[in-house]
């Protein structure tokens, strides 16, 4: 999945707030659960419309973009 199959950026929805695709879950919300200290399964049961694939694919984003940077900078 790229980025644009996993998070959505609409002025209509949440005033432009960054969401998982095709709901209205602020990517925000999952990395407040994980800061928090609770896991995926929490995550995923509090926000039905989120499925495990998107999470997965943004945190594969996530570290694709973080590797990349860092090789970058090396």
């Amino acid at each position: 999945m790229n980025a644009d199959e996993l998070v959505e950026v609409d002025p209509e929805k949440l005033g432009g707030t960054p969401v998982f695709a095709g709901t209205r879950v602020p990517i925000q919300n999952f990395f407040d659960y994980l800061e928090a200290g609770d896991g995926l399964d929490v995550f995923l049961d509090h926000f039905p419309t989120v499925s495990r694939e998107q999470v997965s694919g943004l945190l594969d984003l996530m570290k694709e973009r973080l590797l990349a940077d860092y090789k970058a900078a090396a």
